[in-house]
């Protein structure tokens, strides 16, 4: 029952990173805005997080810095897609090899550094309940951020005026403007709110996943988190199941490698990206479910009339 115990809380741990990084996309591209480039905002927060807490010591700190670097990130991509008009996918790609090349240069003095981890909660007496105290209240704070997080997203899309709004622009940012919709402020804070939560995800790597900073850390977390957003067809819950059903497939290729199963371990460790594939190409195969809740204007480019 403990082995039990802890691989839940190990898939827990790595489905959150994934979980709040994919869901502050959807968020982006609800608003008719691509941003490939959460891979690169997801390495920025995990070095920020990591070099924050190293140096003053708290890893709260290092959090707040994470998702500053997130934020501060994307809004470089705010300004050259939303304010000069680039293409989103190029942008969003030189956005994540920036991000990738800048934060080995920025972490090459933290490399092999003694990280600060973020503890987890410790309730007396719901902690120590059988099975499920350790999973339900002994988890890292992040974890709760991100269930609360996926709740809020899931009510504001679809229960408030504002969420609305933003749904409106993703699917015709054109009829938007006309009925006087500031279509760019909009855009503006989606993505900086994506940027935010990729840097928060980024954070939680190296403050709590693995509290140390190595190079390109992200490992491609940020490339699953834009493909369980498809996966998830633009819903906040399926986005919340997909994070943990490709957090089972991480963690159970390592414990197959740690149970000695025959089979070679390149080919376990791409069973996540395997996974992502596959998910994708069944998912293309179907139109209907593709283009349902698809934004009309997801990509497309917007110059209001001067």
């Amino acid at each position: 029952m403990d082995i039990a115990v802890n691989i839940l809380l190990t898939i827990a741990t790595a489905a959150t990173p994934l979980l709040i990084a994919a869901i502050g996309e959807l968020v982006v591209e609800r608003s008719g805005v691509l941003n490939l480039g959460v891979e690169g905002m997801m390495i920025m927060g995990a070095v920020g997080g990591f070099g924050a807490g190293h140096l003053t010591g708290s890893p709260w700190i290092g959090l707040l810095a994470a998702i500053a670097m997130g934020a501060l990130f994307s809004l470089l991509f705010a300004v050259m897609t939303l304010s000069l008009a680039t293409n989103q996918v190029a942008t969003g790609l030189s956005l994540t090899l920036l991000g990738l090349g800048l934060s080995g240069m920025i972490g090459t003095s933290f490399v092999g550094q003694p990280g600060v981890r973020l503890p987890n909660l410790d309730i007396p007496v719901l902690t120590d309940i059988p099975v499920i105290g350790r999973l339900l209240f002994g988890q890292d704070p992040i974890f709760y951020i991100s269930i609360a997080l996926t709740a809020a997203v899931m009510w504001f899309l679809f229960k408030t005026r504002t969420g609305l709004t933003l749904r409106s622009i993703g699917d015709s940012h054109t009829s938007a403007h006309a009925l006087g919709i500031k279509v760019i402020r909009y855009r503006y804070l989606s993505v900086i709110f994506g940027g935010a939560c990729a840097g928060l995800a980024g954070g939680h790597l190296s403050l709590v996943y693995t509290p140390q900073w190595v190079e390109n850390m992200s490992a491609g977390r940020g490339w699953i988190a834009l493909a369980l957003v498809v996966f998830a067809s633009w819903r906040p819950w399926r986005v919340l199941a997909g994070a943990y059903i490709f957090g089972a497939v991480w963690i159970g290729q390592l414990h197959a490698q740690a149970f000695g199963i025959p089979v070679p371990s390149q080919m376990l460790s791409s069973l996540p990206y395997l996974a992502t594939v596959v998910v994708l190409v069944l998912i293309s195969r179907n139109k209907r479910l593709t283009m349902m809740n698809t934004p009309a204007s997801l990509g497309q480019p917007f110059v209001p009339d001067r």
